[in-house]
Formats: structure tokens, C-alpha cells, sequence
């Protein structure tokens, strides 16, 4: 199915991570396509993968800038604004599980907001201008811990409920405009920040045996491209009536009925 992406500006925040991480993939899936992807994020990495997306004959760009900063993201807008004079897609990723919790100072916890809350924010205000000209759409990258809580993430589950909030908001408030604002919404997905967490664990191999249990579509992670390609159809013109959304790339892991859940899967 050809998404007509081709040539759209789309800003990706939070991509310069590791290769395989799902903002990287976003963007990999993105470049397929044929769409321009613009990476904001503050990790050099970024400088890597604006050079292959140029050598691949994009005219793709690495903005770098810390999210935590709202007058980085200012400036970022601006320059993404100076050079393209739209944007079509802006696919806010950035996320970091922080473990700001009931027991971290309240610094902490309003850093974990900054990041992964105020940043879509700040992001969505300082580009919208330029997504208006377009018509563009906005995607928002949600957590199931918005809705099922983890424990130990205070910081985090309360950014990511702001953001299936936030994201509801600016469908009410854009559609006067004709723009378009969703939310994906992952659970378990196998990323190299993953790989890392279960790494540091004792009980790693049967940590990890008992999450993939409970994941009743085939019991196994959701991969980083499937939800780069579900992101790429919300995007996409093929999803052009859709707007105020929560889709869930999961597995059936948030709703599907416990009885699943058994040890004969």
C-alpha cells in the first residue's frame, strides 16, 4: 500500500536513539517511504543518522536539542519552520521511564514532567503554525503505564496521562483547522533499552519468560517496526478521518481478558 508519504516533512522527537530503538525505527520506516524525516533529540547519534538519510537522497535534517528545554525547542521549531516553511507530521516520541517515584525529590519529578510531558507541549505549540499551513497531523507516543500504573514512576505515568489527555485536547481545539491529533499506545516492546533493563537484572531470562507470558497475541513483544508501521498509517491520508484516538500496538496486553493468561499458553 503506498501511504503517500513521499516528500512529507515529518519531525520526529526522541529519535537519535540507539539503532533499533523505536523513535530510530520510526524514522528508518519513515525514510522508506520516501518522507523527509527531521530528528530532534539532544543525543549525537543524531549526526550519524542525518548523514545516511542524506546519502539515501533525503533531504532530512538532525536538529539538536534537548527536550527539557523549552527554549531549545523554540529554536528548534523555528529552524525546521526557516527551512521546510511547513511541517506535515509531528510525531512526538520522546519518553524516558525514569523511575522518579514517590520517593524522589520533587526536582526529579519535574524533570521526568519536562521530558516527557511539557516537551510534547512545547513541541506541539512551537510547530503548530507550520503544521496549520499544512494540514498536518500530530502523533503522540503513549504508555500503557497511563492507564495499568508499574509502581516506582511517578514522574512517568503521570507525564504519559497527560498525554492521552493532551492528546484528546488538541483534536477538540485543531479541528477547526482540519488537523488531525492520535495517540499510540505501547506496552511491552523489545528495544535495546529493553535488552539493557533486563540485562542488569539477576533473574533477567525468567523476568523476561514471565512478560512474554502474559502477552496473549502469540506471547511475544510487540516489535519496534510494528509500531513504526502502525504510526506510519496514523499519519498517512489512509487514515484521514481518524483524530482523538488511543491505538493500542500491543498485543491485547492491556485489554484482553485474564483468562487468556494461563500456563498452558
Amino acid at each position: 500500500m503506498d501511504l503517500e508519504l513521499k516528500n512529507k516533512i515529518v519531525v520526529v522527537t526522541g529519535a537519535a536513539g540507539i539503532r533499533g530503538s523505536i523513535g530510530e525505527t520510526i524514522v528508518q520506516a519513515l525514510a522508506d517511504e520516501g518522507a523527509i524525516p527531521v530528528i530532534v533529540c539532544r543525543n549525537d547519534r543524531g549526526y550519524g543518522y542525518e548523514k545516511e538519510l542524506q546519502e539515501r537522497g533525503l533531504d532530512a535534517i538532525f536538529v539538536k536539542t534537548d527536550l527539557s528545554d523549552t527554549v531549545q525547542i523554540e529554536r528548534a521549531a523555528k529552524i525546521i519552520g526557516d527551512k521546510y516553511g511547513h511541517i506535515d507530521v509531528l510525531i512526538n516520541n520522546v519518553g524516558v521511564n525514569d523511575g522518579a517515584g514517590l520517593d524522589a525529590s520533587i526536582d526529579d519529578f519535574m524533570y521526568s514532567l519536562k521530558l516527557n510531558l511539557v516537551s510534547f507541549f512545547a513541541m506541539t505549540k512551537y510547530c503548530l503554525p507550520y503544521i496549520i499551513k499544512a494540514k498536518g497531523n500530530i502523533l503522540n507516543i503513549g504508555s500503557k503505564v497511563a492507564l495499568t500504573g508499574q509502581g516506582g514512576t511517578s514522574g512517568y505515568a503521570a507525564s504519559k496521562g497527560g498525554v492521552l489527555g493532551l492528546t484528546r485536547e488538541w483534536a477538540v481545539d485543531l479541528i477547526k483547522h482540519n488537523v488531525r491529533s492520535n495517540a499510540i499506545i505501547i506496552a511491552e516492546s523489545w528495544t535495546p533499552a529493553y535488552d539493557n533493563w533486563i540485562k542488569t537484572l539477576d533473574d533477567g531470562a525468567e523476568k523476561l519468560k514471565s512478560i512474554v507470558k502474559k502477552i496473549p497475541l502469540e506471547n511475544r513483544m510487540t516489535t519496534p517496526r510494528e509500531i513504526a508501521d502502525s504510526c506510519l498509517f496514523t499519519i498517512s491520508e489512509k487514515s484521514s478521518h481518524t483524530t482523538g484516538q488511543f491505538i493500542f500496538v500491543d498485543g491485547g496486553y492491556v485489554h484482553l481478558d485474564r483468562s487468556l493468561l494461563t500456563d498452558q499458553q
